[in-house]
Protein backbone atom coordinates (compact mmCIF):
# COMPACT_ATOMS: atom_id res chain seq x y z
CA UNK A 1 0.00 0.00 0.00
CA UNK A 2 1.26 3.48 -0.89
CA UNK A 3 0.32 5.54 2.17
CA UNK A 4 -1.18 9.02 2.08
CA UNK A 5 1.95 10.05 3.97
CA UNK A 6 4.82 7.77 4.98
CA UNK A 7 6.41 9.22 8.10
CA UNK A 8 8.82 6.31 8.41
CA UNK A 9 10.64 7.27 5.21
CA UNK A 10 11.25 10.81 6.41
CA UNK A 11 12.55 9.56 9.75
CA UNK A 12 14.92 7.09 8.08
CA UNK A 13 16.52 9.93 6.12
CA UNK A 14 17.26 12.07 9.19
CA UNK A 15 17.14 9.53 12.01
CA UNK A 16 20.63 10.13 13.38
CA UNK A 17 20.12 13.89 13.49
CA UNK A 18 16.83 13.39 15.32
CA UNK A 19 18.31 10.96 17.84
CA UNK A 20 21.29 13.21 18.54
CA UNK A 21 19.06 16.23 19.12
CA UNK A 22 16.66 14.35 21.39
CA UNK A 23 19.57 12.84 23.32
CA UNK A 24 20.72 16.36 24.19
CA UNK A 25 17.34 16.98 25.79
CA UNK A 26 17.43 13.77 27.82
CA UNK A 27 20.96 14.47 29.02
CA UNK A 28 20.13 18.07 29.96
CA UNK A 29 17.43 17.10 32.42
CA UNK A 30 15.49 20.17 31.25
CA UNK A 31 12.20 19.10 29.68
CA UNK A 32 9.83 22.10 29.82
CA UNK A 33 10.51 25.49 28.17
CA UNK A 34 14.24 24.88 28.02
CA UNK A 35 16.97 25.74 25.54
CA UNK A 36 15.54 23.71 22.64
CA UNK A 37 12.18 25.51 22.76
CA UNK A 38 13.94 28.88 22.99
CA UNK A 39 16.19 28.01 20.05
CA UNK A 40 13.31 26.72 17.97
CA UNK A 41 11.25 29.83 18.66
CA UNK A 42 14.21 32.03 17.66
CA UNK A 43 14.86 30.12 14.43
CA UNK A 44 11.16 30.11 13.50
CA UNK A 45 11.01 33.86 14.05
CA UNK A 46 14.04 34.28 11.79
CA UNK A 47 12.69 31.94 9.12
CA UNK A 48 9.27 33.59 9.12
CA UNK A 49 10.74 37.10 9.51
CA UNK A 50 8.52 37.95 12.45
CA UNK A 51 9.25 39.52 15.84
CA UNK A 52 7.81 36.83 18.09
CA UNK A 53 7.31 33.05 17.92
CA UNK A 54 5.68 31.31 20.89
CA UNK A 55 5.63 27.53 21.12
CA UNK A 56 2.41 25.97 22.45
CA UNK A 57 0.95 22.52 22.95
CA UNK A 58 -0.83 22.13 19.60
CA UNK A 59 -2.42 24.02 16.72
CA UNK A 60 -5.84 24.18 18.38
CA UNK A 61 -4.37 25.82 21.47
CA UNK A 62 -2.53 28.23 19.20
CA UNK A 63 -5.88 29.38 17.79
CA UNK A 64 -7.56 29.64 21.19
CA UNK A 65 -4.66 31.55 22.75
CA UNK A 66 -4.38 33.81 19.71
CA UNK A 67 -8.07 34.71 19.97
CA UNK A 68 -7.79 35.43 23.68
CA UNK A 69 -4.59 37.42 23.14
CA UNK A 70 -6.40 39.92 20.92
CA UNK A 71 -9.38 40.11 23.27
CA UNK A 72 -11.96 38.05 21.39
CA UNK A 73 -14.65 36.76 23.75
CA UNK A 74 -18.33 36.46 24.61
CA UNK A 75 -20.68 38.20 22.19
CA UNK A 76 -18.06 38.69 19.48
CA UNK A 77 -18.29 37.28 15.97
CA UNK A 78 -15.41 35.84 13.97
CA UNK A 79 -15.67 35.28 10.23
CA UNK A 80 -14.14 32.10 8.84
CA UNK A 81 -14.60 29.25 6.36
CA UNK A 82 -16.85 26.19 6.71
CA UNK A 83 -14.33 24.11 4.75
CA UNK A 84 -11.59 23.37 7.26
CA UNK A 85 -10.72 21.12 10.18
CA UNK A 86 -13.11 21.45 13.13
CA UNK A 87 -10.51 23.14 15.36
CA UNK A 88 -10.86 26.48 13.55
CA UNK A 89 -14.49 26.94 14.60
CA UNK A 90 -14.00 25.05 17.85
CA UNK A 91 -11.44 27.63 19.00
CA UNK A 92 -13.86 30.48 18.27
CA UNK A 93 -16.62 28.84 20.31
CA UNK A 94 -14.17 27.94 23.08
CA UNK A 95 -13.46 31.64 23.80
CA UNK A 96 -17.19 32.41 23.83
CA UNK A 97 -17.43 33.97 20.38
CA UNK A 98 -19.62 32.97 17.44
CA UNK A 99 -18.28 31.59 14.15
CA UNK A 100 -19.78 33.28 11.10
CA UNK A 101 -19.15 31.28 7.95
CA UNK A 102 -18.46 32.49 4.43
CA UNK A 103 -18.49 30.15 1.44
CA UNK A 104 -15.30 29.22 -0.36
CA UNK A 105 -13.81 30.04 -3.73
CA UNK A 106 -14.36 27.03 -6.07
CA UNK A 107 -10.79 27.13 -7.41
CA UNK A 108 -8.63 27.79 -4.36
CA UNK A 109 -10.96 26.11 -1.80
CA UNK A 110 -10.14 29.05 0.50
CA UNK A 111 -12.60 31.55 1.96
CA UNK A 112 -14.00 33.76 -0.82
CA UNK A 113 -12.92 37.32 0.07
CA UNK A 114 -15.62 38.79 -2.16
CA UNK A 115 -18.27 37.34 0.18
CA UNK A 116 -16.79 38.52 3.48
CA UNK A 117 -18.09 42.10 3.69
CA UNK A 118 -21.74 41.08 3.54
CA UNK A 119 -21.26 39.04 6.74
CA UNK A 120 -19.68 41.84 8.78
CA UNK A 121 -21.80 43.26 11.62
CA UNK A 122 -21.14 45.55 14.57
CA UNK A 123 -20.21 42.41 16.55
CA UNK A 124 -17.55 41.24 14.08
CA UNK A 125 -14.11 41.47 15.65
CA UNK A 126 -11.86 39.25 13.53
CA UNK A 127 -11.39 37.17 10.39
CA UNK A 128 -9.71 33.77 10.46
CA UNK A 129 -8.60 32.89 6.93
CA UNK A 130 -7.47 29.27 6.66
CA UNK A 131 -4.70 28.48 4.18
CA UNK A 132 -6.30 25.16 3.39
CA UNK A 133 -4.07 22.31 2.19
CA UNK A 134 -1.14 24.78 2.11
CA UNK A 135 -2.75 27.10 -0.46
CA UNK A 136 -2.44 30.70 0.71
CA UNK A 137 -5.63 32.77 0.77
CA UNK A 138 -5.97 36.00 -1.18
CA UNK A 139 -4.52 37.96 1.71
CA UNK A 140 -4.35 41.25 -0.19
CA UNK A 141 -8.14 41.46 -0.33
CA UNK A 142 -8.59 40.16 3.19
CA UNK A 143 -6.15 42.71 4.63
CA UNK A 144 -7.98 45.51 2.81
CA UNK A 145 -11.30 44.41 4.30
CA UNK A 146 -9.83 44.06 7.80
CA UNK A 147 -8.36 47.56 7.65
CA UNK A 148 -11.61 49.04 6.37
CA UNK A 149 -13.61 47.61 9.30
CA UNK A 150 -10.84 47.63 11.93
CA UNK A 151 -10.83 43.83 12.32
CA UNK A 152 -8.10 41.52 13.56
CA UNK A 153 -6.73 38.89 11.19
CA UNK A 154 -5.75 35.60 12.80
CA UNK A 155 -4.26 33.34 10.15
CA UNK A 156 -4.89 29.64 10.50
CA UNK A 157 -1.67 28.53 8.83
CA UNK A 158 -1.71 25.10 10.48
CA UNK A 159 -1.36 23.40 7.07
CA UNK A 160 0.89 26.04 5.52
CA UNK A 161 4.28 26.30 7.23
CA UNK A 162 6.63 27.72 4.62
CA UNK A 163 3.95 28.94 2.22
CA UNK A 164 4.15 32.56 1.04
CA UNK A 165 2.17 35.47 -0.37
CA UNK A 166 3.75 38.55 -1.95
CA UNK A 167 7.10 37.95 -0.26
CA UNK A 168 5.67 37.26 3.20
CA UNK A 169 5.29 33.89 4.84
CA UNK A 170 1.84 32.54 5.61
CA UNK A 171 1.01 33.33 9.22
CA UNK A 172 2.87 36.64 9.23
CA UNK A 173 0.54 38.73 7.06
CA UNK A 174 -2.23 39.30 9.61
CA UNK A 175 -2.03 40.27 13.29
CA UNK A 176 -1.38 36.73 14.51
CA UNK A 177 -0.49 33.44 12.83
CA UNK A 178 -1.13 29.93 14.11
CA UNK A 179 0.67 26.73 13.17
CA UNK A 180 0.30 23.06 13.98
CA UNK A 181 3.14 20.55 14.18
CA UNK A 182 0.91 17.47 14.14
CA UNK A 183 3.06 14.64 12.71
CA UNK A 184 1.47 14.65 9.24
CA UNK A 185 1.96 18.40 8.67
CA UNK A 186 4.63 19.63 6.23
CA UNK A 187 6.66 20.49 9.34
CA UNK A 188 5.56 17.84 11.81
CA UNK A 189 6.79 16.60 15.17
CA UNK A 190 6.60 13.18 16.77
CA UNK A 191 3.48 14.20 18.67
CA UNK A 192 1.45 17.36 19.18
CA UNK A 193 2.89 20.86 18.99
CA UNK A 194 1.94 24.33 17.87
CA UNK A 195 3.22 27.87 17.34
CA UNK A 196 1.86 31.41 17.56
CA UNK A 197 3.62 34.21 15.67
CA UNK A 198 3.12 37.97 15.73
CA UNK A 199 4.93 41.28 15.33
CA UNK A 200 3.01 42.78 18.25
CA UNK A 201 4.87 42.95 21.58
CA UNK A 202 1.55 43.25 23.43
CA UNK A 203 -0.05 40.21 21.78
CA UNK A 204 3.12 38.15 22.23
CA UNK A 205 3.38 39.03 25.92
CA UNK A 206 -0.21 37.98 26.55
CA UNK A 207 0.20 34.75 24.54
CA UNK A 208 3.28 33.79 26.55
CA UNK A 209 1.38 34.37 29.77
CA UNK A 210 -1.66 32.45 28.61
CA UNK A 211 0.35 29.37 27.59
CA UNK A 212 1.64 29.08 31.15
CA UNK A 213 -1.28 29.56 33.52
CA UNK A 214 -1.52 33.29 32.92
CA UNK A 215 1.81 34.11 34.54
CA UNK A 216 5.05 35.85 33.60
CA UNK A 217 6.70 34.65 36.80
CA UNK A 218 5.97 31.24 38.30
CA UNK A 219 3.27 31.32 41.01
CA UNK A 220 2.43 34.98 40.27
CA UNK A 221 -0.64 34.45 38.11
CA UNK A 222 -2.10 37.53 36.47
CA UNK A 223 -4.94 35.93 34.51
CA UNK A 224 -6.67 32.59 33.93
CA UNK A 225 -4.57 30.82 31.34
CA UNK A 226 -3.73 27.37 30.01
CA UNK A 227 -1.13 24.69 30.40
CA UNK A 228 -0.04 24.64 26.77
CA UNK A 229 3.68 24.54 26.16
CA UNK A 230 5.69 23.11 23.32
CA UNK A 231 7.90 20.56 25.05
CA UNK A 232 11.65 20.21 24.69
CA UNK A 233 11.57 16.85 22.90
CA UNK A 234 9.26 18.12 20.14
CA UNK A 235 11.32 21.30 19.82
CA UNK A 236 14.48 19.20 19.42
CA UNK A 237 12.86 17.19 16.62
CA UNK A 238 11.39 20.25 14.90
CA UNK A 239 14.75 22.04 15.00
CA UNK A 240 16.20 19.28 12.83
CA UNK A 241 13.25 19.26 10.46
CA UNK A 242 13.14 23.04 10.09
CA UNK A 243 16.39 22.89 8.10
CA UNK A 244 14.67 20.81 5.43
CA UNK A 245 11.27 22.49 5.17
CA UNK A 246 11.96 24.46 1.97
CA UNK A 247 13.41 21.47 0.13
CA UNK A 248 10.54 19.27 1.28
CA UNK A 249 7.98 21.86 0.16
CA UNK A 250 9.72 22.17 -3.23
CA UNK A 251 9.46 18.42 -3.67
CA UNK A 252 5.74 18.54 -2.82
CA UNK A 253 5.28 21.22 -5.48
CA UNK A 254 7.21 19.10 -7.98
CA UNK A 255 5.06 16.05 -7.21
CA UNK A 256 1.87 18.11 -7.51
CA UNK A 257 2.97 19.41 -10.91
CA UNK A 258 3.63 15.86 -12.11
CA UNK A 259 0.22 14.73 -10.90
CA UNK A 260 -1.53 17.66 -12.57
CA UNK A 261 0.31 17.10 -15.85
CA UNK A 262 -0.23 13.36 -16.02
CA UNK A 263 -3.76 12.88 -14.68
CA UNK A 264 -6.11 12.62 -17.68
CA UNK A 265 -9.20 10.82 -16.34
CA UNK A 266 -12.46 12.25 -17.69
CA UNK A 267 -14.30 14.27 -15.08
CA UNK A 268 -11.32 14.46 -12.73
CA UNK A 269 -10.67 17.93 -11.27
CA UNK A 270 -7.11 18.62 -10.14
CA UNK A 271 -6.20 21.41 -7.68
CA UNK A 272 -5.65 24.89 -9.13
CA UNK A 273 -2.86 27.17 -7.90
CA UNK A 274 -4.43 30.63 -7.73
CA UNK A 275 -1.29 32.74 -7.33
CA UNK A 276 2.13 33.09 -8.93
CA UNK A 277 4.36 32.79 -5.85
CA UNK A 278 6.92 29.95 -5.65
CA UNK A 279 5.50 28.69 -2.36
CA UNK A 280 1.98 30.01 -2.93
CA UNK A 281 0.71 26.43 -2.63
CA UNK A 282 2.81 23.89 -0.75
CA UNK A 283 0.40 20.94 -1.08
CA UNK A 284 -0.03 19.71 2.45
CA UNK A 285 -2.57 17.52 0.68
CA UNK A 286 -3.19 16.93 -3.02
CA UNK A 287 -6.96 17.08 -3.47
CA UNK A 288 -8.90 15.70 -6.43
CA UNK A 289 -12.59 15.86 -7.28
CA UNK A 290 -14.68 13.27 -9.09
CA UNK A 291 -18.39 12.53 -9.30
CA UNK A 292 -17.72 8.82 -8.67
CA UNK A 293 -15.45 9.46 -5.70
CA UNK A 294 -16.34 6.37 -3.69
CA UNK A 295 -15.94 4.06 -6.68
CA UNK A 296 -12.59 5.61 -7.56
CA UNK A 297 -11.33 5.40 -3.98
CA UNK A 298 -12.37 1.75 -3.76
CA UNK A 299 -10.64 1.06 -7.07
CA UNK A 300 -7.42 2.70 -5.86
CA UNK A 301 -7.51 0.73 -2.62
CA UNK A 302 -7.57 -2.45 -4.70
CA UNK A 303 -4.49 -1.11 -6.50
CA UNK A 304 -2.71 -0.56 -3.19
CA UNK A 305 -3.06 3.23 -3.20
CA UNK A 306 -4.33 4.94 -0.04
CA UNK A 307 -6.85 7.81 -0.25
CA UNK A 308 -8.64 10.00 2.27
CA UNK A 309 -11.49 12.49 2.47
CA UNK A 310 -10.75 16.02 3.71
CA UNK A 311 -13.45 16.86 4.74
CA UNK A 312 -16.60 14.69 4.62
CA UNK A 313 -18.80 17.30 6.36
CA UNK A 314 -18.58 21.11 6.15
CA UNK A 315 -18.43 22.73 9.57
CA UNK A 316 -21.85 24.37 9.38
CA UNK A 317 -23.50 20.93 9.08
CA UNK A 318 -21.67 19.28 11.99
CA UNK A 319 -23.78 18.27 14.99
CA UNK A 320 -21.52 20.17 17.38
CA UNK A 321 -22.24 23.46 15.61
CA UNK A 322 -25.94 22.91 14.96
CA UNK A 323 -26.75 25.63 17.51
CA UNK A 324 -25.52 28.20 14.97
CA UNK A 325 -28.66 27.52 12.94
CA UNK A 326 -27.13 26.85 9.54
CA UNK A 327 -28.73 24.38 7.16
CA UNK A 328 -27.87 22.40 4.06
CA UNK A 329 -27.66 24.68 1.04
CA UNK A 330 -26.30 27.67 2.95
CA UNK A 331 -22.78 27.21 1.54
CA UNK A 332 -23.20 25.26 -1.67
CA UNK A 333 -19.60 25.32 -2.90
CA UNK A 334 -18.20 23.93 0.34
CA UNK A 335 -20.96 21.32 0.49
CA UNK A 336 -20.32 20.13 -3.06
CA UNK A 337 -16.59 19.89 -2.42
CA UNK A 338 -17.17 17.73 0.65
CA UNK A 339 -19.17 15.31 -1.49
CA UNK A 340 -16.71 15.08 -4.40
CA UNK A 341 -13.17 15.66 -3.11
CA UNK A 342 -10.53 13.24 -1.85
CA UNK A 343 -6.78 13.09 -1.32
CA UNK A 344 -4.17 10.86 -2.91
CA UNK A 345 -0.66 10.19 -1.54
CA UNK A 346 1.47 13.31 -1.06
CA UNK A 347 4.76 13.45 0.81
CA UNK A 348 8.29 14.50 -0.22
CA UNK A 349 9.70 10.98 -0.21
CA UNK A 350 7.19 9.74 -2.80
CA UNK A 351 9.23 8.24 -5.65
CA UNK A 352 8.84 9.02 -9.36
CA UNK A 353 7.92 5.36 -9.90
CA UNK A 354 5.13 5.62 -7.33
CA UNK A 355 3.91 8.85 -8.90
CA UNK A 356 3.73 7.15 -12.28
CA UNK A 357 1.91 4.14 -10.80
CA UNK A 358 -0.64 6.39 -9.07
CA UNK A 359 -1.36 8.48 -12.17
CA UNK A 360 -1.54 5.45 -14.44
CA UNK A 361 -3.93 3.70 -12.05
CA UNK A 362 -6.24 6.72 -11.85
CA UNK A 363 -6.21 7.20 -15.63
CA UNK A 364 -7.19 3.55 -16.08
CA UNK A 365 -10.21 3.90 -13.79
CA UNK A 366 -12.46 4.91 -16.67
CA UNK A 367 -11.92 1.56 -18.35
CA UNK A 368 -12.89 -0.29 -15.17
CA UNK A 369 -16.40 1.23 -15.39
CA UNK A 370 -17.08 -0.06 -18.92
Amino acid sequence: MISLIDLKRQYQNISQEILDSVKEVFESGQYILGTKVAEFEKKCAEYLNVNHAIGVGNGTDALVIALESVGIGKGDEVITTPFTFFATAEAIVRVGARPVFVDIDPLSYNIDPDKIEEKITERTKAIIPVHIFGHVCDMKKIVQIAKKYNLYIIEDACQAFGAEFEGKKAGTIGDVGCFSFFPTKNLGGFGDGGLIVTDSDEIASKARMLRQHGSKKKYFNEMIGFNSRLDEVQAAILLVKLKYIDSWNRRRIEIAQKFSQELKLDGLVTPKKCNSFEFGHIYHLYILQHEKRENLMEYLAQKGIATGIYYPVPLHLTKALSFLGYKEGDFEIAEKLCKKSFAIPMFPELTDEEIEYITTSINQFGGSLQ
